[in-house]
């Protein structure tokens, strides 16, 4: 009895690990799992296994699918002259979200940092000057984070591609949509008064 306990226990711990959980929710999870064991936790540890023996990085853009070539690089229609760069999935699966941009992906895989000692041969970098200069790419468009790292690479890129005869993007940043300017930091009103357009 004492050994079931302990793996129920070794599971909320697992769980608490996974980022948005801490210990309390990793608990409520595993509870909730546990009366639905038959109807949820069963497929989904079946579901699990699975993605964890096929899940690969795509060879071509670094987005994660099942295959070595993922279904957006893999797909015909999306090969526009755009690459839209991010710093790592999640942030393609956010741009995805939108469904707005229909283009090509690439994913750095993290950001440049001095105090960690990553460096541009850390990242995607030497592999997207590659596919600009093979795949025809007419446009770059930075979609990275607005924090020192994230701008420290995205002028990296640039400086990287300039005389390339690529056009360098970046995404607009500023007032979100809904938001009050009482509620913003100084960062954000700064970045939308310099981002300003015609009314």
């Amino acid at each position: 009895m004492a050994s079931e306990t302990e793996s129920i226990e070794t599971l909320i711990e697992l769980m608490a690990r996974v980022p948005g959980l801490g210990p309390r929710s990793a608990r409520r999870a595993v509870l909730a799992l546990l009366r639905k064991r038959g109807g949820l936790m069963a497929p989904l540890a079946d579901l699990m296994g699975t993605v964890a023996r096929t899940a690969r990085d795509c060879t071509v853009c670094g987005n994660i699918g099942t295959s070595d070539i993922c279904a957006i690089c893999a797909d015909p229609r999306r090969k526009t002259p755009e690459i839209c760069v991010v710093e790592n999935v999640a942030d393609l699966w956010a741009i995805e979200r939108g469904a707005i941009f229909r283009g090509r992906y690439h994913v750095l895989g993290g950001t440049l940092s001095a105090l960690d000692a990553v460096g541009p041969d850390d990242l995607r970098i030497p592999r997207l000057v590659q596919r600009v200069a093979e795949d025809h790419v007419t446009e770059v468009i930075l979609a990275l984070n607005a924090t020192v790292d994230g701008q420290t690479t995205a002028h990296y890129i640039a400086d990287t591609l300039a005389g390339k005869g690529v056009r360098i993007t970046s995404l607009a940043q500023g007032v979100p949509i809904g938001g009050e300017l009482d509620y913003l930091d100084d960062g954000t009103i700064g970045a939308a008064l310099r981002a300003r357009k015609d009314f």
